[in-house]
């Protein structure tokens, strides 16, 4: 088995630290974000509509989201690097699969997937290391699935690194992560910029993009 790079086991260990805590911080997190809540349901339709196999939330953390897209009406399962997370998610939702797993290597096989949610979950990536990330979707995901991405957006500025509470993050001017996401074999089909609430550091992003039917 090929070791994880330094930066996946620096992410996995950090999460695995702050798993309990981040848990009880991430659970009602929804609740007070309608922008967030309406582009989750926003893929959830065009995933649904396109109907070309299940959901998968890549970096599903302790499973809130997950859950969220279940109750939607999606067939789902969560993803994640950290096996504390994994462990926390099972015990919250029993009636949901999920399992330990990097975004890079996915054990999935070719076009299984209707859709795919990356919630914050790119975010820890450095930038040199990401497009494979968007191959690794591309290749999962069926020709006409959908990519949801959340992110910090860079606001006017390039890619940018900040202390995120957990490990170094990254924050990404929208147009490029969405050109990245192009070359992988993808089409935009949406985005949404919310401005940063009492609370929040930065501008969030969101891409909604569509697979390519060939490529």
């Amino acid at each position: 088995m090929t070791e994880p790079s330094s930066h996946l086991r620096t992410t996995a260990d950090a999460y695995d630290a702050m798993a309990t805590l981040y848990a009880d911080f991430a659970r009602n997190a929804l609740d007070p974000l309608p922008l967030d809540r309406a582009v989750i349901a926003a893929f959830a339709e065009f995933a649904r509509a396109a109907g070309a196999g299940p959901v998968a939330e890549l970096g599903c953390g302790p499973g809130q989201v997950t859950a969220h897209l279940r109750d939607l009406g999606l067939d789902v399962f969560g993803v994640d690097l950290s096996p504390a997370m994994i462990d926390i998610a099972r015990e919250a939702y029993p009636d949901l699969r999920f399992e330990v797993g990097s975004m890079d290597a996915l054990d999935i096989a070719d076009g299984k997937l209707g859709g795919i949610l990356s919630w914050y979950s790119v975010i820890h990536t450095p930038p040199q290391d990401l497009p494979p990330y968007f191959a690794e979707f591309g290749r999962v995901l069926a020709p006409g699935g959908y990519l949801l991405l959340a992110f910090f957006e860079s606001e006017g500025e390039p890619v940018t690194a900040f202390d995120h509470k957990v490990t170094t993050a990254y924050r990404w001017p929208i147009n490029d992560l969405a050109g990245l996401a192009e070359e992988a074999g993808f089409t935009e089909a949406g985005r949404i910029l919310r401005e940063p609430l009492e609370g929040e550091r930065y501008r969030r992003g969101h891409l909604i993009m569509r697979r390519n039917e060939a490529r």
